[in-house]
């Protein structure tokens, strides 16, 4: 006999921490008097594709394979991050597992990471189109694709660069609310699975400094996209979930950890035109830096003491792991770096490599998560040394747009000490980490909720216990 389904939402608020939820969210605390609020342990590392793949898994990287949000191939000897297929992600999906129990079982999972051809019935993540003339144009991938139609003649075209980058802000997450309430209208989903990376901005920029008008402001903005949301989950009877990935915490500035390896002659670069690109396959050792983790690849084994005993020198590193200490941690991949190194509270690694600013390769002021081999919170910021920044921006788009090869180069390349807030290690405080909240207070455990055992919640919602 087929179970029975309750209808269910799941928004997932960027960045949110227990800390965050009240004056400010008066939809999210309404949510959580109906029905409860928990904090939630954190994997490591707290980033966006390692945590959603372990909330949608139930399983550590160690087992779904995702480390960080990007890693060293090796057998291409390349740095990639932010890659976007499903087939990364090993372990039984949750919607695959709704399926199994009843096949009416249908699911949207709209923006949340690792959305491309994925076993979900409904999907859309950014995707931008990049003609041969060096454009990259704003746009979203969908499944199936004539959804990609219905949702651009609805809301416009997907605002990529309001979605990241200096200019982001609250319109990326009103397009994805927008689209979610359409598809629980038009598809009925029996699991709607949406994303709102809205207070990711400022908590990065400001910190998360509940005294400041903008944190204030970004609350009540994310707060009233998840009110729309929630009206129309009641409208429809629906079950609803909300939750996030890590809470943010402040830092001070950025461990450089590959700029040390490149001083003690473990990294190597090759010249371009008098820039300098990291030459990972000829390095004996290098670091993908990704918020306050940092995955260490040393070529050589006979390297390996040699760079723990560099890494546990540096200021700023809490912990390096290597073949046990990953095992603890839940990191032991093949896909993770021979050791990882692990920040302090106050700190994050920058991916920098250059020891001369004037041979920092030209992606370096620009707003490029492809190319950087690593994760680089300043392009959050517009270079302050720019008198005019809206001119200097407006003057390179029109440049693009008349088809001139151009650089939107606005981003400082030095002052990683504009960054406040970052995420990665587990918060020492519960109350700043992730967050879990649920309309049905009875099926939440006391005490935290594991970020390991969302998936099961999730399927208690949809089924019951």
């Amino acid at each position: 006999m087929m179970c029975c389904m309750h209808n269910t939402l799941v928004i997932l608020v960027v960045g949110l921490s227990p800390a965050l939820v009240g004056e400010h969210t008066p939809n999210l605390k309404k949510l959580s008097k109906k029905g409860g609020i928990r904090p939630m342990k954190a994997v490591t590392p707290a980033v966006t594709c390692t945590a959603q793949s372990s909330l949608v898994t139930g399983l550590p990287p160690t087992e779904h394979g995702i480390v960080a949000n990007g890693w060293y191939f090796r057998d291409l000897s390349e740095v990639w991050l932010w890659r976007q297929s499903n087939k990364l992600v090993g372990g039984e999906k949750l919607w695959e597992a709704g399926k199994k129990r009843n096949p009416d079982f249908t699911c949207a999972k709209m923006f949340w990471w690792y959305n491309m051809y994925s076993s979900a019935d409904w999907s859309a993540t950014p995707r931008p189109m990049y003609p041969a003339d060096g454009r990259k144009i704003p746009d979203h991938y969908t499944y199936p694709a004539e959804l990609h139609d219905e949702l651009d003649a609805k809301f416009g075209q997907f605002p990529l660069f309001k979605f990241w980058g200096p200019a982001a802000d609250i319109t990326s997450s009103k397009w994805i609310s927008d689209a979610t309430c359409h598809m629980m209208e038009t598809r009925k989903p029996t699991l709607t699975l949406t994303y709102l990376p809205h207070l990711d901005y400022n908590l990065q920029r400001l910190g998360p400094d509940l005294q400041h008008h903008d944190i204030q402001k970004d609350l009540r903005q994310v707060d009233e996209l998840c009110g729309q949301l929630m009206n129309v989950a009641e409208a429809q009877e629906q079950n609803v979930i909300v939750v996030s990935e890590y809470g943010i915490t402040p830092v001070t500035d950025a461990v450089h950890i590959n700029r040390a390896l490149r001083k003690a002659g473990l990294l190597r670069v090759r010249a371009e035109k008098a820039m300098e690109q990291l030459d990972a396959g000829a390095s004996d050792a290098f670091a993908v830096a990704d918020h306050q983790l940092a995955h260490v690849y040393v070529n050589h084994p006979d390297k390996i003491d040699e760079v723990r005993h560099l890494l546990g020198g540096l200021d700023g590193i809490e912990h390096v792991l290597d073949e046990s200490g990953k095992k603890q941690w839940g990191l032991d991949h093949a896909r993770a770096g021979e050791l990882v190194a692990i920040s302090k509270a106050d700190r994050w690694f920058s991916y920098y490599y250059w020891l001369d600013d004037d041979k920092a390769p030209d992606y370096a002021r620009t707003v490029d998560i492809h190319r950087k081999p690593g994760y680089d919170p300043v392009e959050l910021f517009v270079d302050p040394t720019i008198k005019l920044p809206m001119f200097a921006i407006g003057s390179r788009v029109v440049r693009k747009k008349l088809g001139f090869r151009t650089l939107l180069d606005v981003i400082s390349r030095t002052d990683t000490h504009l960054v406040m807030g970052s995420h990665g290690r587990p918060t020492d405080d519960p109350e700043h980490g992730p967050v879990f909240i649920s309309s049905e207070g009875k099926y939440l455990p006391d005490g935290e909720v594991d970020t390991l055992q969302f998936k099961d919640l999730v399927m208690t919602h949809v089924f019951g216990a």
